[in-house]
């Protein structure tokens, strides 16, 4: 086990992976989609003139605390890498996101140079676009580097990502869970995205992104899960692995994931109990749990034009598994969303000049996608009852109760 605690930053990869994507194929902007049964980022070219400047701003956390964040480095000495073998053992970077004092640290970076780097060369992002790694690094985030933490222990919820979309898109979900009291663990799945940065500064591409098509994701999905579950090993056993480990509390933990990452947050709970509450946002499950697998809080939020009962395609996967749940469950659209609605892509898009191809405005989104997630771990992990949760709400007209 070897561990080492690192300030390194990160980017709203999914954002940039879309808009490099467009830009170096026709020179245009993009707006970003992706059909019910897919679970990587796609994109599609809209009508739109390239920014000289890309200078992006996530969401402010609504919360009482401050943000704090703390990027740490893990090895997992018992398994060798999934994709990469002759790597060694499997190397994991995660960035922790926790319940902070306001005032009080600095600006967190959103990425290690690295990490931007390797979007814009994976993308083939042209120098005429006006983003730049360094642009890209100065996003931002609204969490804080060496911040004071609050006293007292906090609920621990992990984050898992989209196919070939780094740790780094699901951030304003973090700050926010933290503002309101959670400690949050993002974790960047190895060799699986355009670059997760190393405790020896090697930023790796990915080895698993160029054909999709032929991948088994159900592995995929069961990877992750080894991954999540190694990383809730290493900070709930003493605080070698992260110094204010302290501040979790162990018995109450949760998963959420977009996209592939909700696949993989159905598989963590099926293989490790420790996790009491999950969520899917817009994600396929890779597989559908079976009935009995999964008996504890789970929350399915996605479009409504993807992932409503009745349909075909990713909707009959979504009715297995719902079916399949056993414990408290909620199941949720959002009229106007798109893939992205529940990720940080369309809140930087836009704002390098791309208007979002979504009827839901890419800030709205964001702010449904918070607060529904937030209330579900107040209820299932804090025990504080959300009337959110109870039916439809006017303040909320866009999310449908589906069952």
């Amino acid at each position: 086990m070897n561990t080492t605690s690192n300030r390194k930053r990160r980017i709203s990869a999914v954002a940039i992976l879309g808009l490099a994507a467009s830009v170096a194929a026709t020179g245009t902007g993009l707006a970003a989609t992706t059909p019910p049964s897919t679970v990587h980022a796609t994109v599609v070219t809209a009508a739109a003139a390239p920014p000289r400047s890309f200078q992006g701003t996530l969401p402010a956390p609504t919360g009482p605390y401050a943000a704090g964040e703390d990027v740490i480095h893990l090895t997992d000495a018992s398994r060798p890498d999934p994709w990469v073998p002759s790597s060694g053992p499997r190397q994991l970077t995660v960035t922790m996101v926790y319940p902070a004092v306001p005032g009080t640290g600095t600006p967190a970076p959103y990425m290690t140079l690295g990490e931007a780097a390797g979007i814009l060369q994976h993308r083939k992002m042209p120098a005429s676009s006006g983003i730049t790694p360094q642009n890209l690094a100065g996003v931002t985030t609204h969490a804080f580097d060496g911040a004071r933490p609050q006293r007292g222990k906090h609920p621990l919820v992990v984050l898992s990502a989209a196919a070939e979309n780094p740790r780094m898109m699901l951030t304003s979900l973090a700050t926010e869970l933290a503002s309101h009291g959670y400690v949050v663990a993002l974790v960047g799945h190895t060799y699986e995205d355009t670059g997760e940065t190393l405790a020896d500064g090697r930023t790796p591409p990915c080895a698993i992104c160029d054909h999709p098509e032929t991948l088994d994701f159900d592995s995929v999905a069961a990877s992750r899960a080894r991954d999540v579950s190694f990383v809730i090993d290493q900070l709930t056993h003493g605080n070698s692995a992260w110094r204010l480990a302290h501040l979790i509390d162990k018995h109450e933990i949760g998963m959420a994931g977009h996209s592939l990452g909700g696949a993989a947050t159905a598989a963590t709970m099926i293989a490790d109990p420790r996790v009491g509450a999950g969520v899917d946002m817009d994600g396929t499950f890779f597989p559908a749990p079976t009935p009995g697998q999964i008996n504890r809080p789970f929350l399915m939020l996605g479009r409504a034009d993807g992932h409503t009962p009745g349909g075909g395609g990713d909707d009959v996967v979504w009715k297995q598994a719902w079916d399949a749940l056993g414990g408290y469950k909620k199941w949720l659209t959002v009229a106007g969303a798109d893939h992205f609605s529940f990720a940080d892509q369309d809140v930087l898009q836009e704002q390098a000049g791309v208007p979002s191809a979504s009827p839901l405005s890419p800030e709205r989104g964001v702010e449904i996608t918070r607060e529904y997630v937030t209330a579900f771990f107040d209820q299932t992990l804090k025990g504080s009852d959300s009337p959110l949760l109870d039916g439809p709400s006017p303040t909320h007209p866009e999310v449908l109760f589906q069952q």
